[in-house]
């Protein structure tokens, strides 16, 4: 069988990227198509011999400035011809489910998202904006939009990566969809078998949304010993933040390598999680190394962590209210062994054979064979 996965873009190594990697387990000689490509970065995991990218790649600085390209996208995944393929398998959180594939080609996305910038997030992405972006955003959104919803008419299979997502889906799309939720590495995470230390985690870019500068000032104002791991546009002020608590050891890391980030969730107190996630993968880590979570009670997380079993949670994106939450999650004990055989549930192997039964299914349905 011919198969051709579709993915957004290929320029960094992410969750989604994990999801690529193991549809290519399921179809190890599936063909790549995407917008950009970034061999330097990538070229280990998935071959330049794989990848067929969009004329895009072709612009200068293509694969640093991308994300700025959102009016052309629409028509450079249409420019893909999957004339002569099997099934189409895309994984999308922007325009990659937009292919347009022959009508006797099965077409199954797995969806991380609907486009958050064109829908539910606009507002707050302008927010975030320059006047230029914003203006352009005004211009253009309304056309992305329809025809993100368009395009979403022409997919044999939709499926989600939590319920969450699905919800969004219906809202926008008015599309119905399963859910399977994406691939953990848990066999390569796993306890070091001792007790934890005191502190707490936190990892993730430093962005906005993930809210690091509530786990900062939690732990600065209950005196709480915190690492936080990772980088991003938000460092300078996130600094500066913490060195309002001169008193409370506040360490910052940078990035870091897997192992070094597995140590430190293998020792850590609880890892404190504060976005907002359309399912989030870290909190599945931190299970996977026997420990506990602090998260924000809405989006992804509530599908990952299981309520004074395997963590707790916070009602409000507020200091306050995290607060409260760690003082209440230091009253609880929680067994290592219960929060490991949770994080187990979300394994790749799980993923694939659930991917693998669902294109199945979409196969016979369709009249294909699925071999």
């Amino acid at each position: 069988m011919k198969v051709a996965i579709v993915h957004d873009w290929l320029v960094n190594y992410g969750g989604a990227e994990r999801v690529v990697e193991a549809m290519l387990s399921i179809y190890p000689d599936a063909d790549i198509f995407t917008l950009v490509y970034d061999e330097k970065k990538m070229g280990k995991i998935f071959p330049k011999e794989k990848v067929h990218a969009s004329f895009i790649q072709k612009w200068a600085f293509a694969t640093k400035l991308y994300t700025k390209f959102l009016k052309f996208m629409p028509k450079a995944f249409e420019s893909f011809d999957f004339t002569g393929y099997d099934l189409v398998l895309c994984s999308s959180s922007s325009c990659a489910k937009g292919v347009i594939t022959p009508p006797g080609v099965p077409h199954v996305a797995y969806v991380h998202t609907p486009m958050r910038y064109a829908w539910d997030q606009y507002f707050e992405y302008k927010k975030r904006s320059g006047k230029l972006t914003g203006y352009f955003m005004d211009k253009w959104m309304p056309e992305i939009r329809l025809w993100d919803f368009v395009s979403s008419q022409r997919i044999d299979t939709l499926i989600a990566n939590s319920s969450y997502i699905a919800r969004r889906i219906k809202k926008y799309w008015n599309r119905e969809s399963s859910v399977i939720f994406p691939p953990v590495d848990t066999e390569r995470l796993s306890p070091n078998g001792k007790e934890s230390e005191d502190f707490y985690v936190v990892f993730s870019r430093f962005v906005p949304y993930k809210r690091i500068d509530l786990a900062i000032s939690a732990c600065g104002e209950l005196g709480k010993k915190l690492v936080v791991i990772g980088s991003g546009s938000q460092e300078k002020m996130l600094k500066k933040l913490a060195h309002e608590y001169p008193n409370v050891d506040i360490k910052f890391t940078g990035r870091i390598s897997d192992e070094e980030v597995k140590d430190y969730l293998q020792r850590c107190r609880a890892l404190i999680f504060c976005a907002e996630e359309d399912f989030g993968i870290i909190p599945v880590e931190a299970q996977a190394c026997g420990r506990p979570v602090i998260a924000y009670g809405k989006g992804g997380a509530l599908e990952t962590v299981v309520r004074d079993e395997t963590g707790v949670f916070f009602d409000e994106q507020t200091t306050d209210s995290l607060k409260k939450a760690i003082c209440r999650f230091e009253e609880l004990s929680f067994d290592s062994n219960k929060i490991v055989g949770h994080a187990k549930t979300f394994s790749t192997e799980r993923f694939c054979a659930q991917l693998k039964k669902s294109i199945d299914e979409t196969l016979i349905s369709l009249g294909k064979n699925s071999d």
